[in-house]
């Protein structure tokens, strides 16, 4: 077998890691491209060629933010005490407000062509393929204030909203559990707690991971007031009164579809609260806990097992192979090239993600590997991901940038592969057991915890908006959206869970959490269908992603699937799929419980 390096390479996409002389190069080329850029929007005349042109030169100036502004962010959590690579970051997010003024500038000189006129541009067969995209810029445009105070906002954005988002990145790296003689960083504590065989280490360490949040609620709460408090303010400057519109707009979404998601969700939550009852049983426990979630359940003589990274990597490619060879080509060439940063390590960021850098068309994975399933599912996941933008490459780049939720699908199947192949090659039912445990958790995931986020996130928007909330409002939110979430099934809660959760600081994102949910059942369907035409699935799929920045989600929907994702049935079929999972958990663990 083949050996990996768990560490990644940055030093092929700019050489010196936060000394780089090329990553500076980079960076006064892209000031330079950004001030063209505007000289060119301020002449244009409407006309098509000009047209061209500027989407040319936005391609280059959106593609070196994101190559540069990535790179900053690699170096930053593979070493939370990298200060330079914060000032690299700085650097990035300095150029945004200008762009971002040029940006807006070009969406509103779009927006005053009268529609007569715009068809005839559009009729360029070239500008035809972007004509979404370009619709959506000419909709925002129409929207924005003046070019004065757009920039006003940008520029306060900066050391604002932007600026709290990266001062959680500091705070929430810094923080240590101390455990067993040892300190811990937040992403070993939680591997290390969630992941446990041993219940007794479990709860005392879920005992010092929510002290350690709230040792510094305050500085959080403030983090998270300053954050959302400022998108609100911004909405309000623009008109708009509904906080959800912003994200349903940017995962290109009706409210019906989102509400119909969750409707269906709520309507099949007992057997999963029947699921973690017998969980718990099976732990010893009379009631679940929270650290129990993602427990593993080990039954008889089984022993769960390990992974070494490499170990890791040759089952994701194996199991890729049958499904798409594709997808495990791409797999091969992240391992091979060390795109994957996975070294479990002291000094790390919490959490995982996939980063796209377009100039070298390649990704970037960053994570901590501790060698349990659930993390060679999480490596899979992130690989999906990876995969998504590598069949998007050749596409117009204002076609490149699909929303979230359809973002979470490429990498959900990709988990779902790992997850049934590891089923498949049990050698007994205990483990079988533990495989199922360890597929269920990820429903458990997307219906209750999720769930929790997405009504947490509507009440803390909802008293943000006339006020700032303490910490100890913060967690009584909390709390009440987890016991919704969960069917009040749980023994205890997590209060600070709005501390410990990067995704409800990211600033440029709003409500990180329903496109989880949505891409797990999205992929759900798509995994079925994959399974029913085989050997033709892999061009319907490629085909599939490939539309996801083109069109709306409904759109994409029923052009791939023929489903109509306002109405139940899509959603009930893909839980049933589950629910068989379910019921075979119950089935076979019967009788180790009565």
């Amino acid at each position: 077998m083949t050996e990996y390096r768990d560490v990644w390479d940055l030093e092929s996409i700019f050489a010196g890691g936060s000394s780089s002389t090329a990553f500076q190069a980079r960076l006064e080329k892209l000031q330079v491209e950004i001030k063209e850029l505007a000289a060119k929007i301020t002449t244009w005349q409407a006309d098509v060629a000009g047209l061209k042109e500027i989407l040319t030169m936005m391609t280059k100036v959106d593609q070196g933010l994101e190559q540069l502004s990535a790179f900053a962010e690699a170096l930053s959590s593979a070493d939370v005490t990298d200060s330079q690579a914060l000032q690299l970051d700085s650097q990035v997010m300095a150029l945004i407000p200008e762009y971002s003024q040029v940006n807006k500038e070009f969406q509103r000189s779009l927006a005053q062509i009268p529609a007569t006129e715009w068809g005839d541009i559009l009729a360029d067969p070239e500008l035809s393929k972007v004509a979404f995209v370009l619709g959506e810029y000419r909709r925002d445009g129409a929207n924005f204030l003046s070019a004065t105070e757009e920039n006003i906002i940008a520029q306060l954005k900066l050391d604002g909203q932007t600026a709290w988002s990266r001062h959680y990145d500091v705070l929430s790296g810094n923080l240590k559990v101390n455990y067993g003689g040892k300190e811990l960083s937040a992403g070993q504590a939680f591997n290390l707690m969630m992941s446990s065989k041993d219940k007794e280490v479990r709860d005392q360490l879920f005992e010092k991971w929510e002290a350690a949040w709230g040792q510094d609620e305050q500085l959080y709460a403030d983090t998270l007031n300053h954050i959302d408090g400022a998108r609100l303010t911004d909405q309000k400057l623009h008109g708009v009164t509904d906080y959800l519109k912003e994200p349903r707009e940017y995962n290109r979404l009706k409210q019906a579809t989102l509400d119909q998601m969750w409707a269906v969700v709520a309507q099949n939550k007992q057997p999963f609260v029947e699921y973690l009852k017998r969980k718990a049983q099976l732990l010893g426990r009379q009631k679940p806990v929270w650290q129990d979630q993602e427990a593993p359940v080990i039954l008889g003589d089984f022993e769960a097992k390990h992974y070494t990274f490499s170990q890791a990597a040759d089952f994701i490619m194996t199991n890729f192979q049958k499904f798409s060879p594709k997808m495990a080509a791409l797999a091969k060439e992240a391992f091979e090239g060390q795109w994957i940063e996975a070294q479990d390590r002291p000094g790390k960021r919490a959490g995982g993600y996939c980063s796209s850098f377009p100039e070298n068309k390649e990704s970037r994975i960053f994570m901590t590997f501790g060698g349990s399933v659930n993390e060679v599912a999480t490596l899979a996941h992130e690989l999906g991901h990876a995969f998504h933008s590598s069949v998007m490459w050749d596409l117009p780049h204002l076609n490149q940038a699909y929303a979230m939720n359809v973002a979470e699908t490429a990498s959900t199947f990709a988990e779902q592969v790992v997850n049934d192949a590891a089923i498949a090659s049990v050698t007994s039912k205990e483990e079988k057991i533990n495989l199922l445990d360890q597929k269920l958790q990820g429903a458990v995931a997307m219906f209750f915890n999720i769930h929790a986020r997405y009504i947490f996130e509507r009440s803390f928007y909802e008293a943000r908006q006339t006020k700032t909330l303490s910490p100890a409002e913060i967690s009584e939110l909390m709390v009440k959206a987890q016991k919704e979430a969960f069917a009040d099934s749980l023994a205890n809660w997590h209060p600070h869970f709005w501390a410990a959760k990067l995704h409800f600081y990211i600033d440029d994102v709003p409500f990180y959490n329903f496109p989880y949910t949505f891409g797990y059942l999205f992929s759900q369907g798509i995994y079925a269908r994959a399974k029913e035409v085989g050997g033709n699935f892999e061009d319907q799929y490629i085909a599939l992603l490939r539309d996801t920045g083109a069109m709306t989600t409904e759109e994409l929907a029923q052009k791939h699937l023929g489903v109509d994702l306002t109405q139940a049935d899509f959603w009930q079929a893909g839980i049933d799929t589950i629910l068989e999972d379910v019921k075979e958990f119950m089935s076979l663990t019967e009788e180790y419980v009565k």
